[in-house]
Order: C-alpha cells, then structure tokens, then sequence
C-alpha cells in the first residue's frame, strides 16, 4: 500500500502496535535498536536467543512475538553480528513479514532503517527494496530513517 518515512523515536509512533527490526541469527541483541527490543520484550528475547542456539531461526526467516496487543517482528537479516546484512535475506524476511501481517490483520508496522545501520548495506537499495514490497501489499509500513531521541514521529 504504502510507505511512509519519518524521523523519530520508532516506539513513540501513535497507533502502532506492530514494530519490525532486523536480528542477527546468532542469538545477540546488543548493539542499536536490538537493544531497546531486548529491554522492552525481555521474554521474547530470551524466546530468540533459544531459537538461534537450537538453529530454529535462519537467516531470511521470521521470528514473530505477540505480547500485550503488541507484534514484533524480528527479521533474520544477518547470519552473525560481525558480518553484513544480506539484502535477499532481507527481501525473504519482509515477504514473510508481511503475509503474517495480513493473516493477523495487521495494517501498519513501524520499523528501522533494517540492514542499513549496523547491517552495512547502502540505504536506497534496502530503501528501494522495501518500496517493492510495500507496492504489493495492502500494509502500510513506517520506516524511520532518522532516530530522533523522545520525539514522536510525524507522518
């Protein structure tokens, strides 16, 4: 359908309850936005950090938590946390993404600037990729390009 880009704090965005962000499949969340998914959803953490240890999430593969009305989405965009994004991995895990969504009736998901950060992989081609997807599903997507400390996002 459609996305949207903003600058801001990604969990501050009203009316989302459903957040995305890219995961190495090697069990750690330490560094970025993981970080702050890790603080907030520490079960769901703990839940990821069992799968990658038992090799139960893959790159390119989806690891979806629902805890108090909300959904996160953690997309396996990196094999380890030491190496790069891998922008098929990436295409994989939003394609996956977005056919949970839709069978959830999820309308909107709120994310980073996945694979692009700590990933290592240039902006406007992850950029480009996500407005592939966006163009083929009825979900409308919230990329924050710009994380801006305490400040809601405007779209």
């Amino acid at each position: 359908m459609s996305v949207v880009y903003a600058k801001g704090d990604l969990f501050l965005a009203k009316h989302f309850r459903a957040f995305a962000h890219g995961c190495n499949c090697a069990g750690t969340m330490g560094k970025g936005i993981a970080v702050v998914f890790r603080q907030r959803w520490p079960n769901m953490y703990q839940e990821y950090q069992k799968r990658c240890v038992n090799h139960q999430f893959q790159l390119g593969e989806v690891f979806h938590w629902q805890e108090n009305g909300c959904h996160i989405f953690n997309l396996g965009t990196q094999k380890h946390w030491r190496s790069q994004a891998d922008i098929n991995a990436i295409q994989q895990a939003m394609t996956t993404m977005l056919t949970i969504a839709e069978q959830q009736n999820i309308t909107a998901i709120a994310l980073p600037r996945i694979g692009a950060g700590l990933g290592g992989l240039e902006w406007q081609k992850v950029k480009d990729l996500i407005q592939r997807l966006a163009n083929q599903t009825p979900i409308t997507l919230l990329v924050l390009e710009e994380y801006l400390k305490g400040v809601s996002p405007i779209y």
